[in-house]
């Protein structure tokens, strides 16, 4: 009875045994990397500032729209909300910097950090979505060009040469004028553009390097199939390439929406873009204004500048992950 306790014991210790391997490997794997990246100081500055805005849009702004911020009644006919709605009790908007309004109030009285910290959410989910529609394309498209060759890989690449030939932000101008264009629009038109474009061939190249592997004949040998090997041999080879384009095209979405913005060619309720173009609107962004109500245009300013320089500098310290050429000796 005892052997065969022992028996059953060995036989699910064996049966379990590459699962375990396998999580311990993408253990050791994640260590390493995440040490390698922790000694890129470009890369932790960059975490650190997208950690600070994410806890500022997440968890600060819910807690003092529910609090402070709560919609009260100033009087019989008028009910307050800091992104949409009017303060009355200022006699003159926008108003500087106070207790009361912390980053001052835009010229429809509106309380500017409040608009700050409500379209934080909003950009992150716009890169975020944009970029994920992105690197799966392309590295969809990039895999099985590379794998397939031929009249496949011709289609893509000359695909991905035409959308190149076309400038971005003039070409998102265009379609934002000819149709509505919300930031859900917008992260699938940024998506799919740049997951037809240069990204295709840059993952393409890297697939073409993996294909030729020992382990990919390998595969073929034993029966393996197409799609088998492409998903479980290419792709994963790939992914890190992935991974860092990911954070710069979050840094793409983010500025072309904040370009957008400022032109006023998207039906959006608010960002830190729409904040400049009603900043400018109004007359407060020429000559001497700019500097007088300077509450208007540097706050939004600095967090489109901080943001996406945040995401590329994650991209910079990723790049020491990826490329072995660059990690310190």
């Amino acid at each position: 009875m005892a052997n065969t306790t022992e028996g059953m014991t060995a036989s699910s210790e064996i049966f379990e045994s590459p699962f375990k391997i396998k999580v311990k490997l993408m253990w050791r794997a994640f260590k390493e990397n995440w040490r390698i990246f922790s000694e890129s100081k470009i890369g932790m500055l960059g975490l650190w500032i997208v950690i600070i805005f994410a806890v500022a849009g997440f968890v600060v702004y819910p807690i003092l729209a529910s609090t402070i911020w709560k919609s009260t009644s100033l009087n019989a006919m008028v009910s307050y909300n800091p992104v949409t709605g009017y303060d009355f009790t200022i006699a003159n908007n926008p108003a500087p910097p106070s207790l009361a309004h912390l980053l001052g109030t835009d010229p429809l009285g509106r309380d500017i950090l409040a608009q700050l910290l409500y379209s934080t959410p909003r950009e992150f989910a716009l890169g975020i979505i944009a970029a994920l529609i992105t690197v799966f394309l392309g590295t969809l498209i990039g895999t099985v060009s590379a794998f397939y060759g031929g009249v496949v890989d011709t289609f893509f690449m000359r695909l991905a040469d035409l959308v190149l030939l076309f400038p971005f932000i003039p070409f998102l101008i265009v379609i934002s004028g000819m149709m509505q264009v919300n930031l859900l629009t917008l992260a699938l038109i940024i998506g799919l553009l740049s997951g037809f474009g240069g990204i295709t061939i840059i993952l393409r190249s890297q697939a073409m390097i993996v294909k030729v592997k020992p382990f990919i004949e390998s595969a073929k040998v034993s029966g393996a199939s197409d799609p088998y090997i492409i998903v479980n041999h290419i792709i994963p080879n790939i992914m890190p390439l992935s991974f860092l384009y990911m954070m710069f095209n979050v840094t793409g979405a983010i500025f072309s929406e904040a370009v957008l913005s400022f032109f006023g060619l998207l039906n959006i309720r608010m960002s830190w873009g729409l904040m400049i173009y009603t900043a400018d609107t109004a007359g407060y962004i020429v000559g001497t204004n700019i500097g007088t109500y300077w509450w208007l245009w540097l706050p939004p300013g600095m967090a489109i500048t901080l943001i996406c320089g945040a995401f590329y500098f994650i991209g910079r310290g990723l790049d020491e992950v990826v490329n072995p050429r660059l990690r310190r000796r």
